[in-house]
């Protein structure tokens, strides 16, 4: 029997990361060179150009891995761990990797591509009590605070949405206060 006849019996002909009907091709997981069951899954053509592609990647598309993590296939647990490693600065994929439970030697795999180590050249942006900023967040301002080139001041308690990020300097957001966009230092506000 076919290795892809098999995945499509062991997946009931639906992906086996997003339960997908459509699409469906046999994906080798990384850094195998061989097609195998332990290797090997089914899955959608959206759920390997997102895997492949991370500029791609749509977070709630994922969410399916709140079931698949589960699966007694190796291959799935593998590529479930390495989604959930690359979306942890969500929130609720770092919660369900504390839940998820892999054998030594398949955990060891997964790490085999680096999925899940921190980039010491990406900067990341915290707010004053320490949960990650990320474009398109809202905070709040913890303090009054004068607004530059303006005689206004930003009260504490303002909302601040849609909030983008230095890439130069993770102390500092970009966002519009009033009318005004303008640059506030991520020590003096706080995610909603």
């Amino acid at each position: 029997m076919s290795l892809e006849r098999e995945l499509k019996k062991r997946a009931d002909h639906k992906c086996e990361l997003c339960s997908n009907d459509e699409h469906l091709q046999v994906y080798t997981l990384a850094p195998a060179k061989e097609e195998s069951l332990d290797k090997s899954l089914l899955a959608c053509k959206t759920c390997v150009g997102q895997i492949e592609d991370k500029e791609t990647t749509d977070v709630n598309h994922w969410r399916c891995l709140n079931d698949s993590m589960w699966s007694e296939h190796q291959a799935v647990q593998v590529a479930a761990w390495r989604m959930l490693s690359r979306l942890r600065n969500e929130g609720w994929p770092q919660d369900l990797l504390d839940m998820m439970y892999m054998e030594d030697e398949v955990l060891e795999f997964a790490k085999a591509t680096g999925e899940g180590e921190a980039d010491p050249e990406k900067l990341i942006h915290r707010d004053v009590n320490g949960v990650v900023l990320q474009v398109g967040d809202s905070v709040v301002l913890i303090k009054d605070l004068k607004v530059k080139g303006s005689s206004m001041i930003a009260k504490q308690g303002t909302a601040v949405r849609n909030i983008r990020l230095d890439h130069e300097n993770e102390k500092y957001i970009e966002g519009k206060v009033g009318p005004t966009l303008t640059v506030i230092i991520t020590d003096y506000v706080k995610k909603i």
